[in-house]
């Protein structure tokens, strides 16, 4: 007896699984959409026409990103709905740092096997993190892909292009000795460090659902908590204030980030005590045994986005943020740099 025809289920790709997931998704995209929006979903391409009166000189701006291996631990722990938060977080607050505006994303999510509640879910989390910073959901790519990753494990991309008028770039160049930093509260990890956190509890064998002291939540809401999106809140502050340079304090920490953002002839110097460390930071550490230059170059610890303003705008910066609910600090101060001085340095 002839084997019976094999179909592209046998080997592992669903085509209706993915029709029913595009079905599901689309009143979630539909909400992201802005004006400029041309095409509909299922099309080959997104299409979205740039506002011309709105702009003399417009400067494009894009960044592509992951969510590395927070990933891992939340397919181990469960918890996925910070996940799409986490992967529009990274490349909009990477063009914010250049000053623009978001103007539209596309996701990558390739997993072993099409889960279509699970990808439902993770699109929802993108779509409502586009829509919270204005920025439409123009489209993307679902790759089912059996024996290049393992059952339900999955892996996503994101990538996003803005927007900024190129008199008001943001670049750092108008940087100068005087000038203060001030860190803004990160919401906790973010989405840096990941493989070093799973290691430590891999060690330590912790669980997820203990609380533990100084943190609000169990652990595993705790570190799993979605990256901030500060593209609202900046865009405010450009209004009233000079911000001279913006730091997204991601992969290297502050050491690995400040330093891109002001010209060679400066250095900042950061007083280690002007920030309160979260706990959540000071028990990664402790289980870790990690020293404290280690914790500064892997993790956040509590700074998830530097502004360098001009000293005399310090006090009205710190009023405003104040004012809208986050916290913030002034952390340090931009020196001039001599030969031999180190880019950057904390005290």
């Amino acid at each position: 007896m002839a084997p019976r025809a094999l179909t592209y289920k046998d080997a592992g790709v669903d085509i209706d699984a993915a029709d029913a997931f595009v079905e599901n998704i689309k009143p979630y995209v539909r909400k992201t959409e802005r004006s400029e929006v041309l095409s509909s979903i299922g099309h080959y391409a997104g299409l979205f026409a740039l506002n011309r009166d709105r702009f003399r000189e417009p400067v494009l701006v894009s960044s592509t990103d992951g969510v590395g291996t927070k990933l891992k631990l939340a397919l181990e722990w469960d918890l996925l709905d910070g996940l799409g938060q986490d992967l529009v977080a990274m490349s909009a607050n990477d063009v914010l740092c250049l000053g623009a505006e978001p103007l539209f994303f596309l996701d990558y999510f390739a997993t072993g096997k099409l889960e279509v509640p699970k990808a439902t879910a993770l699109v929802k989390g993108i779509a409502q993190a586009c829509a919270d910073i204005g920025c439409t959901l123009l489209g993307g790519e679902t790759a089912e892909m059996p024996n290049i990753y393992r059952g339900g494990d999955f892996d996503l991309a994101g990538f996003l292009v803005g927007v900024v008028e190129k008199s008001e770039i943001i670049d750092g160049s108008k940087v100068k000795p005087g000038d203060r930093i001030l860190g803004i509260a990160s919401s906790g990890v973010h989405s840096n460090g990941f493989s070093l956190v799973r290691k430590i509890i891999a060690r330590k064998k912790l669980s997820p659902d203990k609380k533990y002291p100084g943190l609000k939540k169990p652990l595993g809401e705790s570190l799993l908590a979605p990256t901030e999106l500060y593209v609202r809140l900046v865009q405010e502050l450009k209004k009233d204030f000079d911000l001279r340079a913006i730091a997204h304090i991601t992969g290297g920490g502050l050491p690995g980030n400040l330093p891109r953002v002001y010209p060679e002839s400066c250095r900042a110097v950061l007083h280690g005590n002007s920030w309160p460390r979260p706990s959540l930071f000071q028990w990664l550490q402790k289980w870790g045994q990690l020293d404290d230059e280690e914790m500064l170059r892997v993790f956040n610890c509590g700074i998830g986005l530097t502004l360098i303003v001009p000293q005399n705008q310090v006090n009205g910066v710190l009023s405003s943020l104040k004012q809208k609910g986050r916290e913030a600090w002034e952390i340090g101060e931009v020196l001039a740099r001599r030969d031999g001085d180190p880019e950057f340095e904390i005290l």
